[in-house]
């Protein structure tokens, strides 16, 4: 019975999850750009350590990973030199530089998989002033060049083994920028009905939205009278039914993105990349999952500067015809910032060099 409080298709707090699917990107076309995925995410992917309104996740970075993860959500902490992983003022036992490493490791063995890491400085009173420079700095050194750090959404082939940056910083470019992305976050969550309804209203935008422009939904929550594990206890089955009702059909449902999420719910978002994908999840050996009951109750800054006209990529034989020619990937404008807040040199980050211009 505990475990079954512990464990469903939907909702998972155990420490290792019951799922395996570390190589699902590989079946699908290079020329797929990101934007027309549905990729399963973490919300704050490194919190494991703290009291129980801290803690949004069971599992480690490589169980996440192995499990079909391929969103990060990464909170820092500039201290000492170094940029350290927080939740609010908990640190997580962890460092970013770590954290890349991991994660490249990860690629490494599965190098037809991409990585989309959002990085942001948790926070901050004031934004801190060698942040931006830190971050640069352990992107350079530790990227290897397999780093996407350019502004523009790119397709699979161009970033398969590669983590991709999505920043939210004032004035550098040092990735996507993430406000420039239609993104859902009603982290604080003062009912749970309208914290389901707002992420249903988004999921459902990404699936007959533009498919050139980034969806990120997330399905994660805290508030005063709640914590992350009961918002998870109680949105992640509703977003489990609502996309098992189009089990089996090809839906662009963008980033999903969740607390203690369920080997089922994962494979539900993996699979609606269907009839491109190929790679399927699995039960882990000795880990079964509790089938999930029917819940109860009711159910913008800048454009980019770097895009083309169409996508170069032609899809290797034998995959869906479809997709041999995408439209060009665009970010999504969310508020009317001025242009000079923030830019990049002319010159596009390449592997072994990144180049920032401050303004």
């Amino acid at each position: 019975m505990e475990v079954q409080c512990r464990r469903s298709a939907a909702f998972d707090c155990m420490p290792q999850p019951a799922a395996c699917c570390p190589d699902w990107m590989a079946g699908l076309p290079d020329a797929l750009p990101l934007s027309r995925l549905s990729i399963p995410g973490t919300h704050d992917s490194l919190s494991l350590f703290g009291s129980r309104r801290l803690r949004c996740q069971s599992w480690g970075l490589e169980a996440q990973l192995a499990a079909g993860v391929r969103f990060l959500d990464v909170r820092c902490k500039l201290a000492r030199g170094e940029l350290h992983i927080y939740h609010l003022c908990t640190f997580q036992r962890a460092s970013l530089r770590g954290v890349l490493r991991r994660t490249l490791r990860f690629l490494r063995t599965h190098p037809g998989e991409a990585v989309l890491m959002r990085i942001k400085e948790e926070l901050p009173i004031l934004p801190r002033p060698g942040f931006a420079a830190q971050l640069h700095r352990c992107l350079l050194e530790e990227g290897q060049g397999r780093v996407w750090c350019r502004e523009e959404v790119p397709t699979l082939g161009q970033v398969r083994g590669k983590i991709v940056v999505l920043e939210a910083l004032a004035r550098e470019v040092l990735g996507i920028p993430y406000e420039q992305l239609s993104i859902s976050d009603a982290w604080n969550v003062l009912s749970l009905e309208r914290k389901w309804a707002r992420a249903r209203q988004h999921l459902e935008r990404a699936a007959g939205g533009d498919p050139t422009t980034m969806h990120l939904t997330f399905c994660s929550g805290n508030g005063l009278f709640t914590c992350p594990e009961e918002v998870a206890r109680f949105v992640n089955p509703r977003c489990y039914q609502h996309l098992r009702r189009h089990g089996g059909q090809p839906v662009r449902w963008g980033v999903v993105i969740m607390d203690f999420p369920g080997a089922g719910l994962l494979r539900l978002i993996v699979e609606s990349n269907a009839p491109w994908a190929s790679g399927h999840i699995t039960a882990a050996p000795s880990t079964p999952t509790v089938p999930l009951r029917q819940p109860r109750g009711r159910g913008d800054r800048r454009r980019s500067r770097h895009s083309s006209t169409h996508c170069p990529h032609r899809c290797p034989s034998g995959r869906d015809d479809t997709i041999k020619r995408c439209p060009a990937p665009r970010l999504c404008r969310r508020t009317s910032a001025p242009v000079e807040q923030k830019r990049v040199s002319s010159s596009c980050w390449a592997p072994g060099s990144l180049h920032v211009m401050m303004v």
